[in-house]
């Protein structure tokens, strides 16, 4: 939660992922602590002093990384906040570089233009199943640096759909898509690497092993069915030239979000499946652009 404050600039859909997962969690200490760190009366320092071992402590920094690097490389003020982490962290710089620069790679990771001839709309929805899939993939692995990854797999999609229907399209107009649909990165990555944490820390204040593998079940079922919604929403979309309207748009995000609740029990072993041959570094190199 400090994390996704870092930048000084809480949006109200970030704000409303903190809130749902709070909510969702439904440990008394939990709220305390978002109403604490909400009206700044908790500090970094005392958080840290509170966690019990380094394997923890590694945890709080890759998840602090995740969300902070979810909607790009991380600003000055978010570089600052990972430096007092780390200080208060107390671990060795060697112990934190690999999950630093993983994160960067990914934030940095441009939308790549995917060159492609038409191709029929059951061909398209495929594109889009097979998608959504991978993103929820994503949520079962154990790394918490992958939730980083979901929002530049969704923008290639967007990119994929409207380049499908002829439209000539920019990163900044896809990322508009998205965000009209309150699909906002640093929403997204408090949800999955938050989950993540919450199921490292099996046994603990939060529940064992049972509770940890459910959350991130869940991660997994709401990046699937985000993906899937915003891929057909962004078919229409573009397919009608752009002329739906911002109501329209969310009328219809609700629709095929409500459609990807019903498929995802018949995919959930195929996420799995999927998730057991995936890794970061092999996925970055498909995001890269040829």
């Amino acid at each position: 939660m400090m994390a996704s404050r870092a930048d000084g600039n809480t949006g109200s859909a970030e704000q409303r992922a903190v809130d749902d997962l709070v909510a969702r969690i439904g440990n008394p200490d939990v709220t305390r602590l978002a109403r604490q760190v909400e009206d700044g009366t908790l500090h970094l320092a005392d958080v840290a002093s509170r966690l019990s071992d380094d394997e923890v402590r590694r945890m709080a920094y890759e998840g602090s990384v995740a969300i902070i690097n979810a909607d790009g490389v991380a600003t000055e003020a978010e570089q600052r906040f990972l430096a007092e982490l780390r200080g208060a962290l107390g671990l060795e710089p060697a112990e934190l570089e690999r999950a630093t620069q993983a994160a960067g790679r990914i934030a940095g990771t441009p939308v790549a233009e995917v060159r492609q001839g038409p191709l029929p709309p059951e061909a398209m929805d495929e594109v889009i199943l097979q998608q959504a899939i991978l993103t929820g993939a994503l949520e079962v692995l154990p790394d918490r640096l992958a939730s980083i990854a979901i929002l530049p797999l969704q923008l290639r999609l967007v990119y994929q759909i409207g380049q499908h229907h002829g439209q000539r399209l920019d990163v900044d107009q896809v990322k508009d898509l998205a965000a009209a649909l309150g699909i906002g990165a640093a929403a997204q990555s408090v949800q999955g690497a938050a989950l993540k944490l919450i199921g490292g820390l099996a046994g603990g204040l939060l529940g064992g092993v049972g509770a940890g593998a459910a959350r991130i079940a869940t991660g997994a079922a709401l990046s699937f069915s985000t993906t899937y919604a915003l891929g057909h929403v962004a078919s229409e979309y573009y397919r009608q030239g752009r002329r739906l309207d911002m109501g329209d748009l969310r009328a219809l995000f609700e629709r095929f979000r409500g459609e990807a609740k019903t498929i995802y029990p018949r995919v959930e072993e195929q996420i799995r499946r999927q998730a057991s041959g995936l890794s970061l570094d092999r996925l970055l190199e498909t995001l890269r652009p040829a």
